[in-house]
């Protein structure tokens, strides 16, 4: 490109005005999720890129200059996330893949992202959403990962927090490997600096001491099955347990569960169940089935079959088998609907792009797999609305459709309290105030599609 700054200022110019406009979404059903109720018949009044009223249709005063978007009775609700993804890393400043999964969220209904393996290239991807030059979803940043390869001493872990926390991100991710004394460096310095911290549990940390010391998310439900465990040392045997302990989870002791659903209760953790990922990984459907599902065609042949590598050793050692998995996904579904039905608050997370997850597609997936193991529409709706903007401290500001919440939302043609199927093809999508329609989304897909052509 010649002019890249003049095209920015464009871009820049393009979507100012975008936001400045004043926008009426007229003739639709809402879900503000603060409560389950719907309110029929409304219109929607954004301005700068913020919600300004909610009435009924019968109050809509007609103001000039107003851009009316027709809705036609669709229903309007916040909005999805994915708390666990693996947003792509900029290649020799290549950004083509990260935009790529920006515009696979978006096109989804996914308006909100939590990175949970950390790039400095992320941090001004972040930086071109908010300022307007690139669409996409509102970004949550996890530093780089702190695990058994990266922390060599409690002191570099205690700088490496320093770091992170100076660099921009919002969050710090734990992988497994950490010593004691590592792990506790790492969490008196995070709650020094006030950055959350969350992720796998490491075998010589374990469960209560990470909920002990404060970790704010637990990702995958990790640490658990062990924490059952009688015999806790067989965790350390990766040819006995298995990937994650799955073969050991005929062995767990249920009558420990309720201690440690109290615990989680008492240090206010929260969960990220990614069942997905597990269904799809750590399931007995064979790698090779999932090489042309449909979403594959928004990634590269390369990524499909590092996915499958990844996969099938798992099968060819006969751990992936249904006698072994399907105990195991089980026990995954009863301790989420415990934890859940307990009050432990739960994250929409389908660990994205990662094995056969493609981004934005396997949220839905990941809903169904939600509502299977039990949880109602709304439970599983707040989970990708209300709770990620509670998990930030940012009740109000966005996640909710009321006035002087950021007007992010998704138009659907159903109701999803009734139908979780309308998920899938939202009829458009509203980020801060700049509305894509269908058209639009399609036509993003369509080119990321060409992009990847077999």
């Amino acid at each position: 490109m010649k002019h890249p700054v003049l095209f920015v200022a464009i871009c820049l110019l393009s979507f100012t005005y975008l936001q400045a406009q004043v926008q009426v979404i007229q003739n639709v059903h809402v879900l503000s999720m603060e409560d389950d109720s719907i309110l029929e018949n409304q219109a929607i009044r954004v301005e700068n890129g913020k919600i300004v009223e909610v009435v009924p249709m019968t109050k809509v005063a007609r103001r000039p200059n107003e851009t009316i978007i027709e809705g036609n009775g669709a229903y309007v609700f916040p909005g999805l996330a994915e708390f666990h993804s693996h947003i792509p890393v900029a290649q020799s400043g290549n950004t083509q893949l990260q935009e790529e999964a920006m515009w696979l969220y978006l096109a989804n209904g996914v308006l909100r992202v939590r990175g949970m393996i950390g790039h400095a290239s992320h941090l001004p991807l972040k930086a071109r959403i908010e300022a307007g030059t690139l669409p996409g979803p509102r970004l949550f940043l996890s530093g780089p990962s702190f695990s058994g390869g990266s922390v060599s001493s409690p002191e570099q872990a205690a700088q490496m927090v320093r770091d992170e926390k100076a660099a921009g991100y919002d969050h710090l991710k734990l992988h497994p490997g950490l010593e004691m004394d590592e792990f506790l460096v790492i969490a008196k310095t995070a709650k020094e600096l006030d950055i959350p911290f969350g992720g796998h549990v490491s075998l010589d940390v374990g469960l209560k001491a990470s909920l002990e010391n404060g970790y704010k998310s637990i990702e995958h439900m990790d640490g658990y099955v062990e924490a059952l465990l009688p015999d806790y040392s067989k965790v350390f045997d990766s040819d006995v347990a298995g990937p994650f302990t799955m073969l050991l989870v005929g062995e767990v002791d249920m009558d420990k569960l309720p201690e440690l659903v109290q615990m989680s209760l008492d240090h206010k953790v929260w969960i990220a169940p990614t069942l997905t990922l597990f269904d799809r990984y750590f399931g007995s459907k064979p790698a090779e089935e999932y090489r042309n599902i449909p979403e594959m065609k928004y990634m590269s042949a390369a990524q499909v079959q590092n996915w499958i590598n990844a996969k099938t050793p798992y099968e060819e050692a006969g751990i992936l088998t249904k006698e072994n998995v399907q105990p195991y996904l089980d026990f995954r579904n009863k301790l989420l609907m415990t934890l859940h039905q307990a009050g432990v608050p739960v994250l929409m997370t389908s660990d994205s792009p990662q094995v056969f997850n493609v981004p934005g597609f396997s949220i839905h997936h990941e809903i169904e797999l939600m509502s299977d193991a039990g949880m109602s529409n709304y439970e599983i709706l707040k989970s990708g609305s209300i709770n990620p903007a509670l998990y930030f401290e940012e009740e109000g500001q966005w996640g909710v459709i009321k006035k002087g919440a950021s007007a992010d939302f998704v138009l659907v043609k159903e109701n999803p309290l009734k139908d979780l199927e309308t998920l899938k093809t939202p009829i458009g999508v509203m980020m801060k105030g700049a509305y894509y329609d269908r058209n639009r989304l399609d036509l993003e897909l369509a080119k990321i599609e060409s992009n990847h052509q077999r």
